[in-house]
Parts: structure tokens; sequence; C-alpha cells
């Protein structure tokens, strides 16, 4: 792919460098599987059912009308434009390069705090592979976060040598998770059989549920994306036009039955209030378990989970580090972060840039709280920028509906507008839930105020840095044409 991609102008001094080359290694069960490690992150299921029962209706709600369209936009936007970039590239064709990179930012920084979350998790739940006696390790700071940092590490490794022996990781992390979330709902079906469920129709009751509660819906939207995952990464699949539908197709269908199972299983093994946000899927599998006589499941469990959870981390460290590699191309963030490693072919600077960036916030997580605080402090930070750039992705889908049939799409134009409608109102209820504060002890106008300003902090963030390296897209004519005086006149850049 090369600058010239996107807005058919090369930036200045670009003479005669070669374009950079990625390389197609994803076939349809490699896109099918990331996308199941980039949806399914069972990491999240105990802080949903954390709600209760109820929260059941909010996965079928959100299934439906925000995941499912979320599969129309991104079958229909990567048929028209199957570039690198995914909804960085999808909102820059639909409404100019600045909405392009604040979806495109919103969509990568949400990341640089989410792969924290993923590193303390993936921690908390392998200390539970070496038994009981290594299970206090999981609340000692200085360990987690030094096994998180050497984990980050590896992770970029892995990546920088190339999304060929990336997606293996990224694969078997959906393997895991598949296997992971069999054995919760065996040992749910087992207890089932021998004991009865603790929950009763009662408990699936909406009108009794607490308002805070509304909080999780926008956490299961938070979670059921990642279907566009593999299109960020566009010129790295093999056949687009193929794999892209029938990948996303069998991804969504596992994806969405493995959440509601996992947080079923969970609900019959545990009290709502006893679910813990980190170590909570393992607590369930204890429990169950241990009443039908199977305690030496927990370490195989806590194995496969952490498979699981590395593969998650690392499908969205390669895939969101592609949105500043793209940026970088487009000259609107420095660019470095659009070199290519000389080697290996891949954005290695974009890679590093992002793991440096989740380093620190893993550190800054920890600063006076503890393990379960901090990764619930970054979860909610997380939430509201992930959100953002699907507004943007259904509202691309409705002005697409509006316009007259080009002939180039896979939809028709009902398709489009009721997809587009449907997500973009559930997307925007998603935003605003996750704003009612759900965090015991902590005062709601102080959790209110810190998402706020974090909001609005990200977002000022990314107008500086749009506007700083736009303007620096454009050079004096006279200069680009070798220092020659008497002209004002500007050379554009990429999109001027």
């Amino acid at each position: 792919m090369s600058p010239e991609l996107h807005d058919g102008v090369s930036p200045p001094g670009a003479k005669a460098a070669a374009a950079p080359h990625l390389k197609r290694v994803l076939g349809t069960w490699d896109l099918a599987l990331l996308c199941v490690v980039a949806v399914a992150n069972l990491n999240l299921v105990p802080v949903v059912a954390a709600g209760g029962a109820p929260v059941v209706w909010f996965w079928l709600l959100a299934l439906v009308f925000f995941f499912w369209p979320q599969g129309v936009a991104v079958i229909e936007f990567s048929k028209r434009y199957p570039g690198e970039g995914g909804i960085y590239l999808w909102s820059k064709e639909r409404f100019g390069p600045f909405h392009g990179f604040l979806a495109g930012w919103c969509y990568w920084t949400n990341n640089i705090f989410y792969i924290p979350t993923l590193l303390l998790y993936l921690v908390g739940i392998a200390v539970y592979i070496g038994g009981p006696q290594y299970v206090s390790l999981g609340d000692n700071k200085t360990f987690v976060f030094v096994a998180a940092i050497l984990l980050l590490v590896a992770l970029v490794v892995l990546n920088v040598r190339g999304l060929g022996l990336g997606k293996w990781v990224n694969n078997a992390g959906a393997i895991g998770t598949a296997v992971a979330a069999a054995a919760l709902g065996g040992l749910a079906i087992l207890v089932l059989a021998r004991s009865g469920s603790t929950l009763s129709r009662s408990d699936f009751r909406l009108a009794d549920t607490d308002w805070s509660v509304m909080n999780t819906f926008g956490v299961i939207c938070f979670g059921l994306v990642g279907l566009e995952l593999g299109s960020v990464m566009g010129d790295e699949i093999r056949d687009p036009g193929r794999t892209v539908p029938r990948g996303v197709f069998w991804g969504g269908i596992a994806s969405g039955l493995l959440y509601v199972g996992a947080t079923l299983a969970v609900l019959f093994a545990l009290p709502a209030a006893k679910i813990g946000a980190v170590q909570g899927i393992l607590q369930a599998v204890s429990s169950m378990s241990g009443s039908v006589g199977l305690g030496w499941l927990i370490p195989p469990v806590a194995f496969v989970l952490t498979i699981s959870i590395a593969g998650i981390a690392s499908a969205w460290l390669s895939g969101s580090a592609r949105i500043p590699f793209v940026a970088g191309l487009d000259c609107y963030l420095p660019e470095q972060l659009g070199h290519l490693h000389p080697r290996f072919e891949t954005p290695y600077v974009a890679l590093i840039t992002q793991s440096v960036l989740s380093g620190l916030f893993v550190a800054m997580s920890f600063l006076g709280a503890t393990v379960e605080q901090g990764y619930k402090t970054l979860l909610d930070l997380a939430v509201v920028l992930q959100l953002v750039p699907f507004l943007y992705l259904y509202a691309a889908m409705i002005d697409l509906a509006r316009r007259p049939d080009d002939g180039h799409g896979r939809y028709s134009k009902g398709m489009l507008w009721f997809a587009g409608l449907s997500g973009f109102i559930t997307t925007l209820v998603g935003v605003v839930v996750a704003f009612i504060p759900q965090h015991e002890g902590e005062a709601p106008w102080l959790f209110e105020t810190k998402m706020s300003l974090g909001t609005l902090l990200f977002l000022a963030l990314a107008a500086f840095f749009y506007s700083s390296f736009s303007r620096r897209k454009t050079v004096p004519r006279a200069a680009a044409a070798g220092g020659e005086a008497g002209s004002a006149a500007e050379l554009p850049g990429p999109g001027g």
C-alpha cells in the first residue's frame, strides 16, 4: 500500500519512494478465528455477569441491534474500500480526512487502555495454573506489573516478526476461548443435572433491575466490537471479496454463542455479588468443579484461558497498530509510524510505539490502586473511546443508504438503512450508559467527572495532532521546485 492510495497525491519529498508492501497471509479461517479472538473476550464476562441475570437480555439486545449491524457494515465497507485501515479508511472516505482521523484515533487510543486490561487479566488467571499456593500472586502489584510487561514485550516481538507468525498466537487464542467456554458450559450442565439451578425466572426480570446495572450495556457493546479488526488489516487478507464475508459470518456466530453461554454458566455458578472482575471465570470453574468432584480441572482451564487472553492481546495489539501506521502514511501522525521493518515487512514502529504507551498505562493503573481497581479503571476509560468510531461506522452506513445506488455495494438500501439506524442508536445508548457509575465506594460525581474529562482530553488531543500535522502537509511550491524564488503558492499533500 502506498501513501497515494487514499488521497491520490504523494506527500512532499516522496518522489520515488517504494510503496510499503504488506504480505497477504490471512485466509477465511484465519479471519474467522481472528473475529472470535477479537470479539469473544471472556475477561469481560465476569464484569457483565456481576450485573445479575437480567444482563442476558442486554446481550440479546446488543447482538441484534449492535453486533449484527456491525457485521453488515464490515462486509459492505470491506467490499467498497478493501485497503488497510478499516474504520479509519471508511470514515475518511465518507466524511473526510478529519473525521477519519478522529475515528481512527479513538479506535487506536482505546486499545492503549484495553491491552493493559488484558495483560492484567492474563496474569491474574495464569497464577491458577500453579495451584492454590500461587493464587495470592495475582494480588501482588509488583509481580503482576513485571509479568505484564514481559508478556507485552513477547507479543511485540512476535508481531514484529510478522503476522504470518503472530496469527498463530491469535488462532491459538480463539481455540483457547472456545475450550474455556466449553469447559464452563459443560460444568454448568453437570451442576444443573445434579443439583438444579439456583436461578429462577424472577431473577431475569428487568423491572427490578438497579439503574446502575445499565452501565453493563456499554461494556457489552464494547465486548462485541472486533468484527472490523480483520478489515483494519485489509491489505493482509487473501481474496478479501470472498474471505471477509465468510470469516465475519462464522466468527460472529461463534462469538455470540460463546458470550451468552459463558455468562449463563457464571451466573449459574456464583451469586452476582460474589463475581470478581478479574478472576470471576475461574471462581465459577472452582465452584462448579468442586461441587461435582472435578477440582483438578482448575489448572487446565486456567492454562487454556491464559492462551485465550494472550491471543486476544496479540490480535488487538497487531490490529490496532495498523491505525497509526496508516495515519503515518497519510502524514496525520509522525511519518515514522508508517515505516515497515526492512526484513519482516511489518509496521514495527507503530507496534513498538503502541506497546510503550500501553506499558506506561499498566504502570499508571497501579498508582494507589489494587489490581482489580486498576483493571476497572482502564476498562472504563476504554469503553467510550471504543464506541466513538462505531458512531462513525453506522453514520457512514446511513450516509451510504441516503445516496443514489452506485452498484458497488453488497446490500440493499433497506438493509443499509435498518442496520445503520439500529447500530447508531444502540451505540449512542452504549456511550451514554457508560457514564453511569457502577463502582462501589466511589462518588458518582467523581466517576462521571473522570469519564467526561478523560473523553474530552483524548478528543482534544486528536484535534491537536490533526491540526499540527495536517499543516505540515503543505510546502511552498518554490521550495518543492528546488528553492526557486518568487512563488508563494503551496503544493498540497494528501487530502489537500
